[in-house]
């Protein structure tokens, strides 16, 4: 299956597509140092969010796919070296909306937990 959606998204910023299948994504997410928030190497939340849209974007997978809604968790700290899995799947789907699940994880350590609301309007948002 190929990616139809976020093609110019930075890999190295918001992470890779590493499996797709329809209704399921998994992005990974490698940790860099112009991620750091502070000398510990605290990932910045921004980075671990991004890259868990990406992924419920990915899910998805319709190039007009939008993020309306999100609830999450940062339920553990993400450290410089770290390589964050995150598995995206869709849960629900009501016309154009969608609710999509997304866990993130280092080795087997929980550190993400989301539910992201979509909307696929039938035209890309930006045009009239």
């Amino acid at each position: 299956m190929n990616l139809n959606t976020h093609l110019l998204l930075d890999g190295e910023l918001c992470g890779e597509v590493v499996e797709l299948k329809e209704n399921m994504a998994r992005v990974v997410l490698k940790t860099a140092k112009r991620m750091a928030a502070d000398e510990n190497g605290l990932i910045h939340g921004g980075f671990t969010f991004s890259a868990a849209d990406f992924a419920a974007m990915a899910a998805i997978n319709d190039p007009n796919v939008v993020l309306i809604e999100a609830k999450v968790k940062f339920t553990a700290p993400v450290k410089l070296s770290d390589t964050v899995q995150f598995i995206a799947k869709v849960v629900e789907r009501s016309g154009k909306r969608a609710l999509v699940e997304v866990k993130g994880v280092v080795d087997e350590h929980e550190v993400f937990l989301g539910e992201f609301h979509t909307y696929t309007p039938s035209k890309h948002i930006l045009q009239k």
